[in-house]
């Protein structure tokens, strides 16, 4: 097959896939690849170690469309590929509202992934699976999250990949090489001082949430670099600050200096250039931007969701340590984790999730209750710690939402009502 002008240069192997000989499937999935790359200017196709897909959410017939073409075509992944939330709790039937039929479609496209030879994972965290992509290493994986803490905490890169990109990824084992698989786009733009933020403040989860929305709505899709903040910030830290940063602002790589492997100093971060502009953070700013993901007043609550990116080991036992010792949640209020299956597993091993279950908590797994018809159809006031579900849910499920810490939100959970910590938001 002759080369057309434009098209990326490939090896004999991507030649054969895309004419035929690999299989309908196969070729299909290689004419997505070569397009999406003409249209971004790649000039050749890159192998990718893995896959995350994100396309398994059912949001009507022409995701099951694809993926049944290519499962008749005789496609299957060529690499390790896990897979996003669906629109279901497959261990938990029942969980989930929705009519008979809508049901049966969700179930059909996420057993249509499973059928490609993609992993049952369900989780929109797959970095909390025992196998990562290592530093330096090119991964085509889709969900914004994901896609910044690959790019970020774990080194690794990928591109910002979407719906059915991402499968046909998965299936020719390539990816275009632009963006940021790139070097040159991988240096910062935009610098972040946080030294004037009281040092106690980032002990906090919801402060790292918060930070990470700031950031995002300033920098937009560029890539920020982080100063000033303490050395000794956990995964789940990273996770709320880039999950943040991602969905109010289109983060896909942030450099926090000292913390993530690209930033072992200001200079390495920016790649040797000048930052483009340049922002002091304050405990105000982040007081701000607690307000903005907040929009209902201090009162009335009728639900708690936290584990949006999916609750993690750490976060159990954190959650599992708040609640030992204390009246149950009460009654009135619904009071939801959101994880994965993996996770599920070591919380029950250890014992965090039965503790969490005996306070109140109600457990959701393969979904997220800002997509799934989950919470109760009366709620109207919902705290959550994650500034992404903070983010979303008002659009997706016509609530308002009050932005806490894990801490608060087990406080509220107590006592029915929204309660604060005053001390918690402290400016000075």
């Amino acid at each position: 097959m002759r080369q057309a002008v434009g098209d990326p240069e490939l090896t004999a192997a991507q030649r054969e896939m895309l004419a035929g000989r690999r299989g309908d499937g196969a070729a299909l999935a290689m004419r997505v690849i070569v397009r999406l790359a003409r249209a971004l200017g790649a000039d050749r196709l890159i192998p990718v170690d893995s896959a995350h897909v994100d396309g398994c959410l059912f949001h009507g017939q022409v995701g099951i469309d694809l993926v049944e073409r290519l499962i008749a075509g005789g496609a299957r992944v060529a690499v390790p590929t896990t897979l996003n939330v669906g629109s279901l709790d497959l261990l938990h039937p029942g969980v989930v509202r929705g009519d008979a039929a809508e049901r049966a479609d969700a179930r059909r496209l996420m057993d249509g992934y499973v059928a490609l030879g993609a992993e049952p994972t369900w989780t929109c965290a797959p970095y909390q699976l025992r196998e990562r992509p290592a530093y330096g290493r090119h991964v085509a994986w889709a969900e914004s999250n994901a896609i910044v803490f690959a790019n970020s905490v774990l080194g690794a890169r990928t591109d910002r990949y979407g719906d059915f990109a991402d499968i046909c990824a998965a299936v020719t084992g390539s990816a275009p090489y632009v963006g940021l698989h790139r070097d040159e786009n991988r240096a910062g733009q935009v610098l972040f001082d946080c030294s004037r933020v009281p040092a106690g403040a980032f002990a906090s989860d919801v402060a790292w949430a918060a930070l990470g929305h700031l950031v995002g709505r300033r920098s937009g899709t560029r890539v920020p670099v982080l100063t000033g903040l303490p050395g000794d910030a956990d995964e789940d830290r990273l996770k709320a600050f880039g999950a943040a940063a991602a969905s109010a602002g289109g983060v896909a790589l942030f450099h926090a200096v000292g913390l993530t492997p690209e930033a072992p100093d200001v200079a390495t971060a920016f790649g040797g250039r000048a930052a483009e502009r340049r922002h002091e953070v304050t405990a105000a700013d982040l007081l701000a931007a607690r307000d903005e993901l907040t929009t209902a007043p201090d009162g009335r609550l009728d639900a708690i969701s936290v584990g949006t990116p999916h609750f993690s080991v750490a976060e159990f036992r954190a959650l599992a340590g708040l609640v030992a010792d204390g009246p149950p949640f009460d009654e009135d209020i619904e009071f939801w984790i959101s994880t994965s299956r993996a996770v599920l597993a070591e919380a029950e091993r250890n014992g965090d999730a039965a503790a969490c279950r005996r306070a109140g908590a109600r457990i959701l797994v393969d979904t997220c209750t800002y997509i799934a018809p989950v919470l109760r159809t009366s709620a109207r006031v919902v705290m959550t710690n994650s500034a992404k579900w903070a983010w979303y849910a008002p659009t997706n499920l016509g609530i308002d939402v009050v932005f806490a810490s894990l801490p608060e939100c087990v406080l509220s959970a107590r006592a029915g009502r929204v309660v604060r910590d005053p001390g918690l938001w402290r400016v000075s």
